[in-house]
C-alpha cells in the first residue's frame, strides 16, 4: 500500500487558496535566467561587463578609425616629405640631439616605428600607418570583438604618428586617446577573437581604469577653469565661447545669441558637471550610473554646439565603465543566441556556481592587471599632485608614451575672434592701389562672411585649428605658415588640398601671397548683415605679414630644409 504524502492540488483549490492566503510559499524560480509572465528573458543581474566591454571596444574603434581617417587624409600635406613640417627633418633633429645615431635616448624621446622605416619613401610610411590603423579599427568596429594584439597594434600605430606630428598633433585629445587606446588593450584576450571570450571576462581593474581616467579628465577641465579666467568665476565665460571657440558650427551661432541667464545657467551646469559629478563614481552603482549618464549626455550637448575634432566622441569612452550589463541590457535584443541571451547564460552559469576550471592562463592574465593597476597608480602620483597644485598645467604628458596624462580644456576664454585670412594676386606691384586681392578660402574655419559655419565633428582639420591659434601670435612664432605662403605661390597641389577654395585654381600662381588680420563676430539674426546672408561681421585689423614673392622666400626656405618649389 502506498503511503499519504501531499498530492499536487487542482487549479481551481490552487488558485482559492491564493486567494484567501492559505497558500504556502511558491517555489522559487531558478537562478539566473527567469522569465517574466509573457516568457521573455528576465533581466540581466548587476556586476559583469561583458556586454559593456562590446560597447567600449566598438567606441573606442569609432574614435580610432575616425582619428586614422584624418591620417590619411591630411598626414602628407602636413608632416610628409613636403608638408609643412616634414616629420623626417623632425626625426634628423632628435637624433642629432642625441648624438647623431639612433639611440634608446632619440627612441625614449620620440617612440615611434618609423625609426625602423626607410625614410627616403616617408609619405608612403605614413600611408602604411595609416591605412593599418584603418583596416583594424574597422574590423573591430563592424565585428565588436578584438584581441590584445591588435588593440596594442592601434595604440602602437597611433603613438607613431603622435610623435612625429609635432604642432598638428599637440591636442590634448590624442594623448586622450593614448591613454584611452592603452587601458582597450588589456580589455580583451590575448589572442582569441571572439564577441565574448568566455573564458576572459573583463577585468575590474580595467573598468575602474577608465573610471579613474574619465575622473580625471572632468576634474581636471572644472579645476582650470576655476583657477584660470575669471569669467568662469563670475559666470561670464558662455557670453564669449560661441562666438570665439576653435570651430563654430551653425548651431553656435544661434546658441551666442541666448538671454544672458541661459549662459549663467550653462555656466554653473559645466561647474557642477566637470567639479562634483566625477565623485559619484566613487558612492556606489547607482551613482555611477547617474554619473555615467551625465557625463555622456553633457559631451552630446558639447558636440551638437561645436566642433571639437573628436574630442567629445572620445570623452564619452570612458564613462561607459560607468554601465554594467544590467544598465545596457536594453540596447541589445533578447532572442536565441543573441549577445543578451548568451550572457544571461553565462550568468546563470556563474549563479549555479559553475566556473571554469582556474588555468595558467586565468594565473597571468591576474598577474597582468595586477601589473597594470599598480603601474596606473604610480604614473598618476604626479597627475594626481598637479591636479592638486595651484599651478595646474592641462593636456600633459609625464612619460614618453602617454599612458597617464593630466587632461584640461578652455582654460582661458578669448573675448574677440581674430582671424588670419591668406590672400593672393596677379598683380606685378604688390603696393599697387588697383591690386585685386582675392582670399582663399579654408575647410572650416571663418573666411568668407557669408559662408555657413562648418558642421563636421568628429572629423578634424588640423590646418584650421592651428590657423585659429596663429591669430593670437606672430608668424614668427608660426614658421609653418609661411612655408604654406610660400606653397600657394607655387600652386602646390598637396598643399591646395587642404583648403576649401583656390581663387587661381586654372589660372597662373599668384605673383604675391599676404596675410591679413581680421576682427570677426557672429552677425545679429534677422538683423541687417543676417538680411544680406552674412554669418559673421568683419573688420579688417592690419597686416599679419607682408606681401611674399617666391624670390622673397628662397633663402628662408633654404635656411630650413624645406624643398623650394616651383610653380606648377
Amino acid at each position: 500500500m502506498r503511503r499519504a504524502g501531499p498530492v499536487m492540488a487542482a487549479p481551481g483549490e490552487s488558485l482559492r487558496r491564493r486567494k484567501a492566503g492559505a497558500g504556502g510559499p511558491e517555489p522559487e524560480a531558478p537562478p539566473g535566467r527567469e522569465r517574466d509572465l509573457k516568457g521573455r528573458p528576465a533581466r540581466l543581474r548587476a556586476g559583469t561587463f561583458w556586454l559593456t566591454r562590446i560597447v567600449l571596444l566598438r567606441a573606442l574603434a569609432f574614435v580610432y578609425f575616425v582619428a586614422f581617417l584624418v591620417a590619411f587624409h591630411q598626414n602628407k600635406q602636413l608632416i610628409g616629405d613636403r608638408g609643412l613640417l616634414p616629420c623626417r627633418a623632425y626625426l634628423q633633429s632628435v637624433q642629432r640631439h642625441f648624438g647623431g645615431r639612433v639611440s634608446w635616448d632619440a627612441l625614449s624621446y620620440a617612440p615611434t616605428v618609423l625609426w625602423l622605416l626607410d625614410w627616403s619613401h616617408m609619405d608612403a610610411n605614413l600611408d602604411t600607418l595609416a591605412l593599418l590603423g584603418l583596416g583594424i579599427s574597422s574590423f573591430i568596429l563592424v565585428s565588436g570583438c578584438a584581441n590584445m594584439v591588435l588593440m596594442a597594434a592601434l595604440w602602437v600605430l597611433y603613438m607613431s604618428l603622435v610623435n612625429v606630428g609635432q604642432i598638428w598633433y599637440s591636442f590634448g585629445w590624442e594623448s586622450q586617446l593614448l591613454e584611452t587606446g592603452f587601458l582597450g588593450i588589456f580589455l580583451c584576450p590575448l589572442w582569441t577573437l571572439s564577441v565574448l571570450p568566455r573564458g576572459t571576462p573583463t577585468s575590474q581593474v580595467v573598468v575602474w581604469g577608465f573610471r579613474w581616467l574619465i575622473f580625471r579628465i572632468m576634474l581636471g577641465a572644472g579645476l582650470i577653469k576655476i583657477r584660470g579666467d575669471r569669467c568662469w568665476r563670475d559666470l561670464t565665460c558662455m557670453d564669449f565661447h560661441y562666438e570665439t571657440q576653435p570651430v563654430p558650427n551653425p548651431v553656435a551661432y544661434f546658441l551666442h545669441r541666448s538671454p544672458w541667464w541661459f549662459h549663467r545657467f550653462e555656466t554653473l551646469s559645466n561647474h557642477f558637471l566637470e567639479l562634483g559629478v566625477p565623485f559619484f563614481i566613487f558612492l556606489g552603482r547607482r551613482m555611477r550610473i547617474i554619473h555615467g549618464a551625465l557625463q555622456v549626455l553633457f559631451q552630446v550637448v558639447l558636440i551638437i554646439s561645436g566642433n571639437l575634432s573628436f574630442l567629445n566622441w572620445l570623452t564619452i569612452v570612458p564613462s561607459l565603465a560607468c554601465f554594467d550589463d544590467a544598465t545596457l541590457g536594453g540596447l541589445f535584443p533578447s532572442g536565441p543566441g543573441r549577445l543578451k541571451d548568451q550572457v544571461l547564460k553565462i550568468q546563470e552559469e556563474e549563479a549555479q556556481g559553475a566556473r571554469a576550471p582556474r588555468t595558467r592562463g586565468c594565473v597571468a592574465r591576474g598577474m597582468v592587471n595586477l601589473a597594470l593597476g599598480v603601474l596606473v597608480a604610480w604614473l598618476s602620483i604626479p597627475v594626481v599632485l598637479n591636479l592638486l597644485s595651484p599651478r595646474q598645467v592641462m593636456n600633459s604628458s609625464f612619460n614618453p608614451l602617454r599612458i597617464v596624462n593630466t587632461y584640461g580644456a578652455f582654460g582661458s576664454i578669448t573675448r574677440e575672434r581674430t582671424e588670419v585670412i591668406l590672400q593672393g594676386t596677379a598683380s606685378a606691384n604688390a603696393s599697387a592701389p588697383n591690386a585685386a586681392w582675392e582670399d582663399y578660402e579654408f575647410k572650416c574655419k571663418p573666411g568668407d562672411p557669408r559662408r555657413r559655419p562648418c558642421l563636421v565633428s568628429p572629423y578634424h582639420h588640423r590646418l584650421d585649428w592651428l590657423m585659429w591659434f596663429a591669430a593670437f601670435q606672430t608668424y614668427e612664432h608660426n614658421e609653418w605658415i609661411i612655408h604654406l605662403a610660400g606653397k600657394l605661390l607655387a600652386n602646390d597641389a598637396q598643399a591646395l588640398s587642404l583648403l576649401a577654395r583656390n581663387p587661381f585654381e586654372g589660372r597662373d600662381p599668384p605673383r604675391w601671397v599676404r596675410g591679413e588680420h581680421y576682427r570677426y563676430k557672429f552677425s545679429s539674426p534677422g538683423g541687417r548683415h543676417a538680411a544680406e546672408g552674412k554669418w559673421w561681421i568683419r573688420r579688417r585689423l592690419g597686416p599679419y605679414f607682408p606681401p611674399l614673392s617666391r624670390q622673397d622666400l628662397r633663402g628662408y626656405f633654404t635656411s630650413r630644409e624645406w624643398p623650394y618649389l616651383e610653380a606648377e
